[in-house]
Parts: C-alpha cells; sequence; structure tokens
C-alpha cells in the first residue's frame, strides 16, 4: 500500500515543488530530475517486492470513497500493470533531460513544463493501480488534463487544434465506457442485489451475464480502449498529436499513454467480459492487421518526421491487438512485452528524432541528408533505434514480435500472415528513413543552411565538410547520457528478457483462466 501510493503522490507533490520555483529554473529543472530519478528508485523497489508466485494481485490497498455506490478508492498491481508503471519511471527523466535546455514557445517556462510532466506522471501509474471500475474511468478522464495543457501549450504551430483533438476523442471514448461502466453496476445489482465497481466482484459477476449483456458492455470499454490505443478507424488524433506535442511529451504520449488502451483490453474487456472477447475477437483482429498495414503504407509515405514515428506506431499497436485477441498464452505475453519493448524502442527513436530536429530546426525529411559524416555518433543511435523498431533479432523489440506471431498463428493463422507483411514493409521504411537522413552526402537545406550561413553557397558540392562539422554538432554528453540507458534496455531486453517474462507470465495465465479458453499450444504437450 506505501509503495504504490508512494509511486502516485511523489510526483504529485514534486510537481508542486517545481511550480513553486518558477522563477529559478536551474532550481526547478533539478527539483523535477531529482524526483524523478527517486520515482525509478521506488518502482525498482515495487519491481523486487512483486512476487510472481503470489496472488494476482499485489500491493493492494482498499478506502471507501463514495459508499452509497460502493466506490472505493481501490489500488494493486498485477504483473502487466507493473511493467508499465516500470516503463513510465524510467522513460521520465530521460525525457525531463532531453528536455533540460530545449527551446519552449514564448512565455513559457521549464518549471511549469516539467510541473505538468511530472503530474502526468502520476496520474498514468494510478491509471494502471485502480482496481475500481469508477476511479479507474476518473483517473482515465483526468489525465487527459496536463497532456492536454502540454500539447495545447508547448507545442507547434497547430498545437491548439492537435490538443483540442485528443481531448474530444479521448474524452468521447471515456464517456462510452462510463456508460459501460454504469451497466456493469446496474447488472450486477439486478443479479445479487447490491450494485458495485469492484473490478473482482465485477469479473466473476459478468463472466456468467447472457452473451448480448456482455457484447454491449465489451463496446462501450473497446471504444475507449481502442481510441487511446489507437486502433484504425479511430487513430487520426494521434499523427496531429505527435507533430505538434514537444519530443519529450510525444515520449509520453506513444511511449506510455497510449498503453492504457491495450492495458484496458486486457485488464477490463476480457476478464469482465470473455463471451463477448471471443465472439468479437475477429473484428478486432481486422482492425488490428488492417493496422498494420495502413500503419506501414503511410510510414513509408510520411514526408514529416514526427508523423512518421506516430504511423509507425499504429502498425505496432496493430501487432498488440494481434497479440491479445489472438487468445493463446503466447501470444499475450508477446503482446504485453511488446508493450513494454515498444515503449523504448520508440522512445528512443522520438528522442532521436528530436536530436536531428534540434540540429536542424526541420521536421521535414527532405531537408536532411549525410548526416553520418557530421555526427557519427547520432546516426549510430538512430541506426540502434530504427532496428530495435524493425524487431532485429538481438534487440529487445523481436522476442515481442516473434511471440505474438507464433502465438497467434494456431489459432488465427490468416491474421498472423496478413501482419506479417508489416515485418518486411517495416524493414523498408526504417532503412529507408536512415538512408535518406544519415546516408550520401551533406545535403538538406536544414543542414546546408545551417553551414553556410547568409549569403553562403546553396550547393552542397561547394560547402567544405569542415565548414558543416563546425555548425552541426555530433551528440552531447546530457543527449548520450539521455540516450544510453534505452541503448542498455535495447540490448539487454534482446538477450535476456527472461526478468520482464516471468513478471508478465503469471498475470497472462490468470487472464487466459478468466476468459475460459484453452491454450493450444499447452493442450499439445507443453509450452
Amino acid at each position: 500500500m506505501t509503495l504504490l501510493l508512494a509511486l502516485i503522490l511523489l510526483p504529485l507533490l514534486g510537481a508542486v515543488a517545481v511550480g513553486l520555483l518558477r522563477g529559478n529554473e536551474s532550481a526547478a529543472k533539478w527539483t523535477a530530475l531529482a524526483v524523478s530519478l527517486v520515482e525509478v528508485a521506488l518502482a525498482a523497489a515495487a519491481w523486487f517486492v512483486y512476487d510472481p508466485a503470489g496472488p494476482r494481485m499485489q500491493m493492494v490497498s482498499s478506502v471507501e470513497w463514495i459508499p452509497a455506490f460502493d466506490i472505493r478508492f481501490s489500488l494493486g498491481v498485477d504483473g502487466i500493470a507493473l511493467v508499465m508503471v516500470a516503463v513510465i519511471a524510467v522513460l521520465m527523466p530521460l525525457v525531463l533531460g532531453f528536455s533540460w535546455g530545449e527551446k519552449l514557445p514564448r512565455g513559457r517556462s521549464h518549471s511549469g513544463f516539467f510541473a505538468l510532466l511530472l503530474v502526468q506522471q502520476a496520474l498514468t501509474v494510478a491509471v494502471f493501480a485502480a482496481t475500481d471500475v469508477f476511479l479507474f474511468y476518473v483517473l482515465f478522464e483526468i489525465m487527459l488534463i496536463p497532456m492536454y495543457f502540454l500539447i495545447g501549450g508547448y507545442g507547434g504551430e497547430q498545437r491548439k487544434y492537435a490538443a483540442m483533438k485528443f481531448f474530444l476523442y479521448s474524452f468521447f471514448g471515456g464517456l462510452i465506457m462510463l456508460a459501460s461502466a454504469i451497466g456493469a453496476y446496474v447488472y450486477a445489482a439486478q443479479e445479487t442485489g447490491r450494485g458495485t465497481f469492484d473490478w473482482a466482484t465485477l469479473s466473476g459477476i459478468l463472466s456468467d451475464a447472457p452473451a448480448d449483456v456482455q457484447i454491449w458492455i465489451f463496446l462501450g470499454f473497446f471504444v475507449a480502449f481502442a481510441i487511446k490505443a489507437p486502433l484504425v478507424p479511430v487513430h487520426t488524433w494521434l499523427p496531429d498529436a505527435a507533430s505538434q506535442a514537444p519530443i519529450g511529451v510525444a515520449v509520453i504520449v506513444v511511449g506510455v499513454l497510449d498503453k492504457v488502451g491495450t492495458f484496458g483490453f486486457l485488464r477490463y474487456n476480457l476478464p469482465l467480459t470473455p463471451v463477448a472477447a471471443q465472439q468479437l475477437a475477429p473484428l478486432v483482429l481486422t482492425l488490428g492487421v488492417i493496422g498494420v498495414i495502413y500503419g506501414s503504407l503511410q510510414a513509408f509515405g510520411q514526408s514529416d518526421l514526427k508523423r512518421f514515428i506516430a504511423y509507425v506506431s499504429i502498425a505496432h499497436f496493430g501487432f498488440i491487438a494481434l497479440g491479445i485477441f489472438a487468445f493463446t498464452s503466447q501470444a499475450q505475453v508477446g503482446a504485453v512485452s511488446y508493450m513494454v519493448n515498444h515503449s523504448i524502442a520508440t522512445g528512443m527513436l522520438i528522442l532521436v528524432i528530436g536530436m536531428v530536429i534540434a540540429r536542424g530546426g526541420s521536421t521535414r525529411i527532405a531537408d536532411y541528408g549525410g548526416m553520418a559524416k557530421v555526427t557519427p555518433v547520432l546516426a549510430g543511435t538512430l541506426l540502434v533505434a530504427g532496428l530495435s523498431t524493425l524487431s532485429l533479432p538481438g534487440t529487445n523489440s523481436f522476442i515481442s514480435e516473434f511471440l505474438v506471431l507464433v502465438g497467434s498463428f494456431p489459432t488465427r493463422p490468416v491474421f498472423t500472415i496478413v501482419a506479417t507483411l508489416g515485418l518486411v514493409l517495416a524493414a523498408v521504411y526504417v532503412l529507408r528513413l536512415y538512408q535518406q537522413l544519415m546516408q550520401g552526402p551533406v545535403r538538406g537545406d536544414a543542414l546546408v543552411g545551417l553551414a553556410g550561413g547568409p549569403g553562403a553557397a546553396t550547393d552542397p558540392a561547394t560547402l567544405a565538410d569542415g565548414a558543416r562539422k563546425s555548425k552541426i554538432a555530433d551528440l552531447t554528453p546530457r543527449e548520450v547520457g539521455v540516450l544510453a540507458p534505452l541503448i542498455v534496455l535495447v540490448l539487454a531486453l534482446g538477450i535476456y528478457p527472461k526478468p520482464m517474462l516471468d513478471v508478465i507470465n503469471p498475470t497472462v495465465a490468470a487472464t487466459m483462466s478468466e476468459v475460459g479458453v484453452s491454450d493450444p499450444v499447452t493442450s499439445q504437450g507443453g509450452n
């Protein structure tokens, strides 16, 4: 109880302290960074306290909140929630480190920016830890507020439009989820004489509900989570939000906030409405596979670096949906580990792209070229991030994608075969981007303009490499410090993912049991 509450309260208190330091930007930055590092230590402590062989929900606490409706402030984590809490704990200090010297819109301060990031972290941890359905809904909606201000107050030229679109999509989905939550409460009251929002109690009651009741409740939760995930066709908010958000905020949006959707599938859609989940699985799988192909093709055709990353993520979320709704233990373990590894790989890719943009001042891919000649370390980090994104063996994402495909094939062979095309497309769009940005002669308006200065020649051939190198710096020690932990995680989880999988496996096994689906791998004689 104390540990989970500390993980939520520490960033909130840190945000207050950072906000009070407005006017002393240096102190505000260091305070925010210190809070985020202590949060990493608390997350590590929670990881070691958690017992994979113990009960599903651990570090549980519950106090009355609205007794008239049996609504409680209930917290607890299973293996899936724990790994996501760990992910945001790891990413936050890196986001703060990247944003340390970032130029903000006029009138905006780093103290306000960092305070909002800490509030976002606290609310996101609380969402993953909530075990009361009504509490989850409230937090699901409240966590939109700091992100709205982070995008709308600190983003690009179209930031207000992007922030409003993000908020309305997610808020609308949340209202539909509320309708389903109320429906679940009413059904529980009819069956037992007492309504409840307790997740474990509702799971037991709704699992025996008629199929038509389950389908309606399933759809309400599914729409909210599909928007958040995001699945095609309710994905259109993400390219706008990712392209307009500051780089650090984009890391949180794409790396963590989106995972609330896929987490919701596993925590709410499957255990609460298992019959509906199985009946509607073909619909979800169709949307997921469409997302894999659509996102990949869109990524290939993008001219904007930030929108490229958004569409890459849409493709990856299609794989996660495939793994969840294939209903095998291998596929679901792969999907959950994909949630973690996508956060690491895509988070690193966004940060590296942000470092490219910081040097050139442009998000257009065509404005760059040949950067490896003048920024070899930056080029190397982009290559590592790219190889992890395309799931090269030896990188962290490989085991996730492998488990999803191997686990999905026995039950969903057609969907799996179509999704496999995404592997080929990923190799094409990632390597093509690397070639465009880093290979060949130094070229592009962003780089040549920086090198030449006022009145300089615009033909790359007329500019000496020495002149370019003097204007385009390689990674700074701070930037190396930001990327180094992610590189270590990419390689460590690629070589030895067992510690992560050991935490995930028991929760996936519990989910499979709650859904009541037999695992074809197990039934054939072992996993």
